[in-house]
């Protein structure tokens, strides 16, 4: 059987084109409603109608459903008997304990990197990181969150461990909101293109003790930032060495 997707024609290309405008809306609805709901616009336990928020973000119902449901994922809503989709109250300890759990794993995947990273890999990270400097100088969160998140993408794909790379991975999607929502701060941006700059160093190195305590370090930062958002001028106990 044809794959629709994959185009037949005039009719199988704007199936394509309405599947991808639909993932795209998805995504900046769960970004814009991610961020207010960090920001205090809706607070823990708001109940959270699809109808409503179609007309707040002048979009149908289908993204905003798909939206809730990814947010869901994260921790960030929930759905409770009877009362549907509210926002979940996160606590800044609960945040900390998720961050520690990210720090072991992506430390580790950065002493795994820095010892079987290849020369093309290794090029591939020292680029982004020059490039993503454009976006520290520009201010540009949107653009640094999107070169954060490939940086440590290819560090995880360069550990050459599937296995530990899928659990970091699942567990940056569970504070995706928050790292993302951090570099609304030019300062955030600032300090973490320094922090990504002491494990590309480590890493070019090749120096596996030098990459873990600098990821980890990195991690414990973010962890910090992400705290604040919660409660602010609160900083989480820093991730242990």
């Amino acid at each position: 059987m044809p794959n629709k997707l994959a185009g037949d024609g005039a009719g199988g290309d704007s199936v394509l084109m309405t599947a991808l405008k639909r993932s795209t809306t998805t995504d900046e609805v769960r970004q814009r409603l991610a961020d207010e709901i960090l920001f205090g616009q809706f607070l823990p336990g708001h109940r959270l109608d699809e109808q409503s928020l179609s007309l707040r973000y002048g979009v149908s119902r289908t993204p905003v459903r798909e939206a809730l449901k990814q947010l869901a994922v994260t921790g960030l809503v929930e759905a409770r008997p009877h009362k549907g989709v509210v926002v979940a109250e996160i606590s800044p300890e609960a945040l900390g304990l998720m961050f520690e759990a990210i720090a072991d794993c992506e430390a580790a995947c950065a002493r795994h990197a820095a010892r079987r990273m290849t020369a093309t890999d290794r090029q591939m990270l020292a680029d982004l990181h020059v490039l993503s400097h454009q976006a520290v100088v520009s201010g540009d969160g949107e653009r640094y969150d999107a070169m954060n998140r490939e940086f440590h993408a290819l560090i995880l794909r360069g550990a050459r461990n599937s296995y530990l790379a899928d659990v970091a991975q699942s567990l940056r999607q569970r504070v995706m909101p928050f790292r993302r929502a951090q570099f609304r701060r030019a300062e955030r941006i600032t300090r973490s293109f320094a922090e990504h700059q002491r494990i590309l160093d480590a890493i070019l190195a090749q120096d596996e003790d030098a990459a873990a305590r600098a990821m980890r370090g990195h991690v414990a930062e973010a962890g910090g930032a992400s705290a604040d958002l919660l409660m602010p001028g609160r900083r989480s106990e820093p991730v242990g060495e």
